[in-house]
């Protein structure tokens, strides 16, 4: 979403200039405040972004593949379940935690309050049912270290699968 970059050009003339900074970057808070109090400014918001998104994982799997290098390729994205990409994936790893922890962790790094934090994750998709489409899960409660070492033994697992050439498992091993 940088200036001048196709994602920023649709985002800035879908939502217009009260979401840019002076410098012409896209402010990430505005435009939340935005598209989380108005679902058809997020909808319109994923429809610019996720095909953009899927074309560049998609560019950047082929050219590892090219390389050699694709016996583990991981995407971090939020949304894989909820508009229904997990079917490209061999496996799909949910990383999750308590709603208090979500509102907290939010209010934490958005600067928001209590009912922005609700708002957004009523938004989302509900962690109960993500996670009957994962493979594995990864809780996030307890210490960064316990968080690294639920993480790490996935981790390992994925790399076992892969090496293997192991079907997808029918439901989610939980990390933690």
């Amino acid at each position: 979403m940088r200036p001048g970059l196709p994602a920023w050009k649709r985002i800035a003339a879908r939502f217009g200039p009260s979401i840019l900074r002076t410098d012409r970057t896209i402010d990430r808070a505005a435009l939340g405040a935005v598209v989380f109090a108005d679902p058809a400014a997020r909808r319109d918001l994923e429809r610019i972004v996720h095909p953009l998104v899927l074309a560049d994982q998609e560019k950047t799997f082929r050219r590892l593949e090219r390389r050699g290098r694709t016996a583990l390729f991981v995407v971090e994205a939020a949304l894989v379940v909820e508009t229904g990409q997990a079917r490209r994936f061999d496996r799909v790893v949910v990383v999750h935690c308590s709603r208090r922890d979500q509102v907290r962790r939010l209010r934490q790094r958005d600067g928001i309050g209590p009912a922005d934090a609700l708002r957004r994750i009523g938004a989302q998709m509900p962690v109960r049912e993500k996670l009957k489409q994962a493979d594995y899960a990864i809780d996030t409660a307890g210490t960064l270290a316990e968080t690294v070492e639920r993480t790490e033994r996935v981790y390992a697992q994925l790399k076992r699968d892969a090496e293997l050439g192991v079907g997808v498992d029918p439901g989610p091993a939980d990390a933690g």
